[in-house]
């Protein structure tokens, strides 16, 4: 199956709060020691790794991740099916590639290419 969910964000207003909620909750291991204070969390069999950090913008989102080889290309598809760009292809330091998309109804999705 191509295109695969891969990663999963849940951002909020205070990061470190989230941390140790979702710490508390499930139990997982959340390593936040990156100068950005973004808290992985690794991946689980079954399961996939994600982030837990606190939003630019102060607002609390929850995003998927799904993999893909050309992120325009899919940003550009997903366009032309009525969605909508929300943030172009940036690149992480020492990480994937990501994009953002809004479906037809205003979900927000995330492509990723280099997991």
């Amino acid at each position: 199956m191509g295109h695969a969910v891969t990663h999963f964000e849940i951002l909020g207003p205070d990061g470190e709060a989230l941390q140790r909620y979702y710490a508390d909750l499930f139990g997982w291991s959340i390593d936040a020691s990156n100068p950005m204070k973004y808290g992985m969390v690794k991946a689980t069999e079954p399961g996939i790794g994600g982030g837990v950090a606190g939003s630019q913008d102060g607002s609390a989102v929850v995003t998927f991740y799904v993999e893909t080889n050309d992120i325009k290309a899919s940003l550009a598809k997903a366009e032309s099916l009525g969605g909508k760009v929300v943030q172009e292809p940036m690149d992480i330091p020492d990480g994937p590639t990501i994009a953002l998309f809004a479906d037809p109804q205003g979900n927000v999705i995330g492509l990723a290419s280099g997991m």
